[in-house]
């Protein structure tokens, strides 16, 4: 994989983002340095999977609905919706190594691995994915 891959954020990432929070310097960095040159930062769409299930547990909250908070997330420019074919998720059922136990993580993964993206996270078991050599990760 490239230095500069193009970056797929994880759900967490989207949040903290999304809500103005403080992230690592070097994840700043890379999402500007793709802003500044016009690449697209890739969101999941297990990641509406996942606002919808945080919000049904009450581990998030926010005056929209999830479907119109992801929809407004996606309205930001720059962000697009990375693809999800059923290869995808099949794929995710095969990672090489100690993938995450976490079928969401999975996903993001597989996905990373299939489209050459690094993933922007602070979620320690795709970190350790990443230490493997299996997937590109940066801290978030």
């Amino acid at each position: 994989m490239s230095e500069k891959a193009p970056l797929l954020l994880d759900t967490c990432a989207v949040i903290w983002i999304s809500q103005d929070q403080h992230i690592a310097e070097e994840a700043s960095n890379a999402i500007r340095r793709a802003q500044a040159i016009a690449e697209f930062v890739y969101v999941s769409p297990i990641t509406a999977w996942e606002i919808g299930l945080l919000t049904a547990r009450a581990r998030m909250s926010s005056p929209m609905s999830p479907q119109r908070w992801f929809q407004t997330l996606m309205q930001a420019p720059g962000l697009r919706l990375a693809d999800m074919p059923p290869e995808i998720l099949i794929g995710a059922s095969f990672l090489p190594g100690t993938p995450p136990r976490d079928p969401a993580d999975r996903i993001l993964a597989a996905t990373a691995r299939e489209y050459g993206y690094q993933l922007v996270t602070r979620d320690r078991p795709l970190l350790n994915y990443a230490e493997q050599g299996h997937i590109r990760a940066l801290l978030c």
